[in-house]
């Protein structure tokens, strides 16, 4: 898929007569084509598109285990910044481990930073997280995280993420993993932070028909 970038408009397109809608995040038919469009990536469409301003800030889960290891910690903070520099918010469970870690990336990145937690009072949240909604309803939030993001990263995780991932399939969302996360038909494993974030945009950017 190629994307086409103009500065002069501020406006991500795909070809000559269709630019993306950053408010709506969808493709329209039909513009005046602009005269200095320049191919981009996935990633630095959606860089521009945020910088540009008049864009949603749209949410990605990032799920794990409470209990992570180092890799898994690491690599959950490295999600959670990227996903910041890409303009996107981050949701999450908002408790320990792998939320904590993918928090306090997008948090000391800049990043929005949203935590659903299974507890009736918000101050059970990690100190990452700057919008903490209390749901009370234990895991079954787990349907709320899937079913509220645009897609889900996944960083390792058994029991309570392999739910998390099935109900992201189910609702038809993109899942993504990384490092230990159990091989689930449907889930798209990926080698890095740098690939995941590739293919994370370019799965959000892409037109619904495809």
């Amino acid at each position: 898929m190629t994307f086409l970038w103009s500065e002069k408009t501020g406006r991500l397109c795909q070809n000559e007569n269709m630019y993306f809608d950053a408010w709506q995040w969808q493709w329209i038919q039909g513009h005046n084509t602009p005269d200095d469009l320049v191919p981009v990536t996935a990633q630095n469409a959606l860089r521009n598109m945020t910088e540009a301003g008049k864009c949603r800030i749209i949410p990605v889960a990032v799920i794990g285990p409470r209990e992570a290891d180092a890799q898994e910690t690491a690599t959950a903070e490295n999600i959670g910044s990227a996903l910041a520099k890409l303009g996107l918010s981050l949701i999450c469970g908002g408790k320990s481990g792998v939320m904590e870690a993918a928090a306090r990336g997008a948090y000391n990145a800049g990043g929005l930073t949203i935590g659903l937690l299974p507890d009736e009072d918000w101050h059970a949240a990690n100190p990452f997280i700057s919008l903490p909604l209390a749901t009370g309803i234990g895991r079954a939030r787990n349907a709320l995280i899937a079913q509220s993001a645009q897609a889900l990263i996944a960083v390792g995780g058994k029991y309570g993420t392999l739910s998390e991932i099935a109900y992201g399939l189910q609702f038809g969302k993109p899942v993504f993993g990384l490092c230990t996360t159990p091989d689930v038909p449907g889930l798209r494993k990926v080698g890095s932070v740098d690939a995941t974030m590739e293919a994370l945009a370019i799965a959000l950017l892409a037109p619904q028909d495809m």
